[in-house]
This record gives C-alpha cells, sequence and structure tokens, in this order.
C-alpha cells in the first residue's frame, strides 16, 4: 500500500471521529447536565398525525424517523418547521399499527432544513377511538 493513501484513510479516520464525537449523545449529556431518564438512541420510521380540535388530520400525515427515546417520550427527523404542537404517532408493530398520542416539547433545528422534534408521549389511543386510523398504515 503506498505511504501517500494510508495518510488519506488516517485523515478520514480523524474526521469521522470528530464528527462522531461532536454528535454523541453522552458528550451532549456532560454538556446539558444530567437528564431526569436515560436516552436510547433508536432509528425506525413512525408516522405522524396531526391532532387538530381533538381528531386526527389523516390527509396531514406524514413519516418520520425516530432518533432516540425514552419511556416518556421521543425525539424524530422531520423536515418541516409546521410540526404538529399535538400528534398521534403511528408504530409498526408485529404486522399492525400502534398509536400513541403525543405532545411537542420543543423543534430544533440541525442543518440542512432537518429538525429534532421532541415528543412528550401522553397515552396509548385504540383505532376505535378514532375510527379513521384504521386506514393508517405504512
Amino acid at each position: 500500500m503506498p505511504i501517500f493513501s494510508r495518510k488519506r484513510e488516517q485523515e478520514v479516520q480523524r474526521f469521522i471521529l470528530k464528527v462522531v464525537n461532536n454528535n454523541s449523545s453522552e458528550l451532549e449529556a456532560l454538556i446539558e447536565g444530567p437528564r431526569l431518564e436515560g436516552r436510547v438512541r433508536l432509528s425506525i420510521v413512525v408516522l405522524l398525525i396531526p391532532v387538530k380540535k381533538n381528531r386526527p388530520v389523516i390527509q396531514r400525515t406524514f413519516a418520520a424517523v425516530t432518533k432516540e427515546f425514552s419511556t416518556s417520550g421521543l425525539a424524530v427527523v422531520v423536515d418541516t418547521t409546521r410540526a404538529p404542537e399535538e400528534c398521534i404517532v403511528g408504530f409498526r408493530w408485529e404486522r399492525e399499527m400502534r398509536f400513541v398520542r403525543a405532545e411537542a416539547r420543543h423543534l430544533n433545528p440541525m442543518g440542512a432544513g432537518f429538525y429534532q422534534l421532541g415528543l412528550q408521549l401522553i397515552r396509548m389511543v385504540d383505532p376505535s377511538e378514532f375510527p379513521e386510523l384504521e386506514s393508517v398504515t405504512f
């Protein structure tokens, strides 16, 4: 292997290490201070169904990718600043959909038009409560 290609590999490794260290949840926690509850990083696709006047607005449903979870909340990555203040989060679980009511807690820019939306999970929602949820799937 030529000596110059090794130098290029090391340059890439240094850069990637900086990216990882600057985006590490452990380092973020040190800066922000202790959290009440730990977080688990997990990326899965979910559906966000905005709620208006206590009813789901199925026509405004959109997909998002989760970033991290706690037992009482989750953070999702969205590409809009028009994130819902209240929504129903749709999870695909064991070949069916499960729904959880949630309230927005924060919306922070990540760059390149993406935002982290923090949601507090409120309660499970049975599809019989809102029959229109029966048509929601992915």
